[in-house]
């Protein structure tokens, strides 16, 4: 009697399997209602797909919403090349069944397969345009985060199958990522357009080329020290050749080459600054990495800047007032009349300075201590945070902090300078020079401090017209 039950019971699920690739709801409700843990037992039996995985591939909507409404974890299930349905949909470019499948778990969006690929990968390799953009929809975030073992983007995967509407989609929602545009793979470390230009994918180079954040990037080397126009010298003069190089001339996007036209030497200052300029524009781009890269060094200078303005409160400049000058307190225990306090005001322990005539100049001492010790305070914890660093936001804001705290700690350092040293000094030994001087430090410091600023401000500034614009351009496409 047991063995016929597990015989009905593997017939069952050989005609549940059946009816997911023939897509016959009748025959699935008749199945549930003749056993309604029936699903479950999906997992006891040795085949690694689920019927959900059939209807998916095969593309029949109405039975794959069928089995998501009895079981929606089927949504997570991965077969034997850890696949779940969402790869096989996109992979199809079955959109109804992609947009039913991320209704129930958009997480399926991130899983990965056995070779790191996720269902993104699989649309934009196949060109199933209205998926991947189905997909970034569900989760912007996948077309950045995710990158296989060999370093290669989706961007490289639109390249290497050829796919350039996939690729003009992708690159839309990403224009303003000038490093994941110029991310360069592993094993010879090139870029899309290193690539591109390998495969010789004409359409798809003039379209690079046409991006300014990948065009900025066309001097980008890769491992054998080659720029994306310099590999063509690796390969024969044909057709493709010359019109991929025509292109570059085209675009102007030639860093490393000189051309000079017949013998014209006028046109050699313009380049010669052209190129200067771009040198320029190098050195000002965001590099990604930097942050990350100085993070513990970044940690240690705001930890000693923390401790050393930490420093003059506890220990304020000029000392304190001696607790055991009886005979310059009352009965309260108050100075009066005292050298420290001529308005009997101050008690012990209090800072000399501050009970003294130039007690305005040490409260402003203190104020530009304070703001730097909370300046450096704030970058502590935002190195601590685990923010990431690449992001523009908190970048600009642990730059700002930076600049914050060490424009303070100079002002106060040359109030201390000022509160320190005797007017009498000055005008015996230096006059007026040291206050140039001080003049020149402070308008320097200034000058680098508000340059610094004014950069990345420029930077998150076009950072949110990029965003507002891509924003603006997906509510419309929405409508």
């Amino acid at each position: 009697m047991e063995m016929a039950q597990i015989r009905q019971e593997d017939n069952d699920m050989i005609e549940l399997y059946k009816a997911a690739g023939t897509g016959c709801k009748t025959t699935l409700d008749r199945l549930i209602l003749k056993d309604p843990h029936l699903l479950n037992k999906i997992s006891l039996t040795s085949l690694s797909e689920t019927p959900l995985h059939i209807s998916a591939l095969v593309g029949h909507l109405e039975f794959s919403k069928a089995l998501l409404l009895l079981k929606p974890q089927l949504t997570l299930e991965l077969d034997s090349h850890r696949r779940c349905p969402l790869h096989l949909a996109s992979a199809e470019g079955h959109t109804e069944i992609v947009q039913a499948l991320l209704d129930e778990n958009k997480d399926a969006c991130l899983v990965s397969d056995q070779d790191g690929r996720i269902p993104l990968h699989y649309a934009a390799m196949r060109g199933r345009v209205e998926v991947v953009r189905q997909l970034i929809i569900a989760q912007p975030n996948s077309i950045t985060q995710v990158v296989l073992d060999g370093g290669e983007t989706v961007l490289h995967l639109c390249v290497k199958y050829n796919q350039l509407d996939s690729l003009k989609l992708l690159v839309e929602f990403v224009s303003d990522e000038a490093d994941f545009l110029n991310s360069k793979d592993h094993e010879g470390g090139n870029t899309v357009l290193h690539l591109a230009v390998m495969l010789q994918r004409i359409e798809i180079v003039k379209y690079l080329l046409s991006v300014s954040k990948v065009k900025e990037g066309a001097d980008a080397l890769n491992k054998m020290g080659l720029t994306a126009l310099e590999v063509l010298n690796h390969y024969p003069k044909d057709l493709k050749s010359f019109t991929i190089e025509n292109l570059f001339m085209d675009a102007n996007a030639l860093p490393s080459l000189e051309i000079v036209v017949g013998h014209d030497d006028s046109a050699k200052p313009k380049n010669s600054s052209k190129k200067r300029w771009k040198k320029w524009l190098n050195y000002l781009r965001y590099k990604g990495n930097w942050l990350e890269e100085t993070r513990g060094a970044l940690m240690v200078v705001a930890t000693v800047i923390t401790t050393i303005t930490f420093q003059p409160v506890i220990n304020p400049p000029g000392g304190v007032i001696p607790p055991d000058d009886v005979s310059k307190t009352n009965v309260s225990g108050n100075f009066q009349n005292s050298e420290y306090d001529p308005y009997g005001r101050c008690e012990a322990g209090n800072s000399v300075l501050a009970c003294s005539d130039n007690k305005y100049g040490y409260l402003f001492f203190m104020i530009y201590n304070t703001i730097s010790f909370t300046a450096s305070l704030c970058v502590v914890f935002l190195l601590i945070s685990g923010f990431p660093l690449k992001n523009k936001v908190c970048m600009c804001l642990l730059t700002f902090a930076m600049c914050t705290t060490l424009a303070f700690l100079a002002f106060a350092y040359l109030s201390a300078f000022n509160l320190l040293i005797p007017y009498a000094f000055f005008d015996k030994f230096a006059n007026d020079a040291t206050f140039v001087v001080s003049g020149c430090v402070l308008f320097s410091l200034m000058g680098v401090v508000g340059m610094v600023l004014l950069i990345h401000t420029i930077h998150v500034l076009a950072w949110l017209v990029v965003k507002i614009r891509n924003f603006t351009l997906y509510i419309k496409r929405r409508l």
